[in-house]
């Protein structure tokens, strides 16, 4: 073979291939504490539903807001370019699989409308909400100001991938500083997944940064063009750069992971990776209040010519509270995040979030299997 290398590959590990060590000393999952803070808001527990047509309405946002966490409203999405988007999101979620490609490239191609947004933002607020909306950097300039005129409490600005330098013949990037200075709440950006990339735009001043590049259930970046990291190494090189941030500042940037989590276990792991919160579509899709009845996409499924997204039935798992809360009705830990998340806690000695992101990790590929013959014979 020789010494000839062109370039060296990283092992890089995703939430199967990873395992938490308990602790020396355990504590009861009821002397924990979930709290997340990002900016100036706090919310007792570490979720955000992502902002997916299919996942969070207005209402839907409510929900998550009553039950602790948060729900990103899409701006860009079906809320804010149609009056009634209830009946376009009747035909998306009845429509046969051949055709609905081609029908949400169709629905997402009319404008959005800014009167829409603020409409969108005015009923969360009404509902008693944090009211949090998300757009991308194309848009993110020039519509968020809107939004937060109408009260909305944090801005996410969202892409495949982020970076705080953008190369572009046709338009000048979005400069976070300059957005961050215009809109006094706390702005979320994502998607990242280097340490590099965190660093630098955390520096640029945001709240919190979002990291996974196309681990979502909805999502086929990875397969259509190939870019991605697993998220558990993602997570441990962004949660390194916000330690680096802290170092120097004393400001503290949260790091949420996005996507790719589908149990309770994936979600102890992306916490104890050093993730601060995280925010999932699909198992909040399965929620019976969920708007996609059963259905979730993605938001790169709409694009003209090279969709990303499918349209993916998820089924119906139970009430958002049993997905949150329980009781459990289902053994594959995609119910009662929430005491999932407090019982590893305290098998880890953890009271807080912050406490749990010093838990021992080891790599073990059979832990998914290991003794589990019987449950996955079945």
């Amino acid at each position: 073979m020789g010494q000839h290398l062109f370039k060296e590959l990283q092992r890089a590990y995703g939430f199967d291939e990873v395992a938490i060590v308990p602790g020396e000393v355990t504590i009861n999952p009821d002397m924990t504490s979930t709290k997340l803070a990002i900016g100036n808001l706090s919310f007792e527990i570490p979720m955000m539903a992502s902002a997916m047509d299919g996942t969070v309405s207005p209402r839907f946002a409510t929900l998550m807001h009553e039950m602790g966490g948060l729900g990103v409203l899409n701006a860009e999405g079906l809320y804010c370019r149609y009056d009634d988007p209830y009946s376009v999101l009747e035909e998306i979620t009845s429509m046969p699989q051949g055709e609905v490609t081609k029908y949400l490239q169709q629905v997402y191609s009319q404008p959005i409308r800014e009167e829409l947004i603020s409409r969108r933002v005015t009923e969360i607020k009404e509902n008693g909400a944090v009211c949090a909306v998300s757009f991308t950097p194309q848009n993110a300039k020039r519509m968020s100001p809107a939004a937060v005129e109408a009260g909305a409490d944090m801005v996410v600005v969202q892409s495949t991938v982020t970076t705080a330098r953008h190369v572009s013949r046709s338009y000048k990037g979005l400069v976070f500083s300059d957005l961050m200075q215009g809109l006094k709440v706390p702005v979320l950006v994502g998607n990242c997944v280097s340490y590099n990339v965190a660093l630098e735009l955390m520096e640029t001043g945001v709240d919190g940064v979002l990291v996974g590049v196309g681990p979502g259930a909805a999502c086929t970046t990875r397969e259509v063009v190939g870019v991605g990291v697993p998220q558990v190494t993602a997570t441990l090189e962004c949660a390194a750069a916000r330690e680096e941030y802290f170092r120097r500042t004393g400001r503290y940037v949260a790091v949420i992971t996005d996507g790719g989590i589908r149990t309770g276990g994936d979600l102890c792991k992306a916490i104890a990776s050093g993730a601060d919160g995280v925010m999932l579509g699909t198992p909040f899709a399965q929620a019976a209040e969920a708007p996609g009845r059963g259905y979730n996409w993605g938001m790169a499924n709409a694009h003209p010519e090279l969709p990303r997204g499918t349209r993916i039935k998820v089924g119906t798992k139970g009430t958002l509270r049993q997905i949150l809360y329980g009781p459990t009705s289902v053994t594959d830990g995609t119910q009662n995040l929430v005491s999932a998340l407090k019982v590893a806690m305290g098998m880890c000695g953890a009271y807080t979030v912050r406490d749990f992101h010093k838990a021992e990790m080891v790599i073990a590929p059979s832990i998914k299997t290991e003794g589990k013959f019987f449950q996955t014979s079945g």
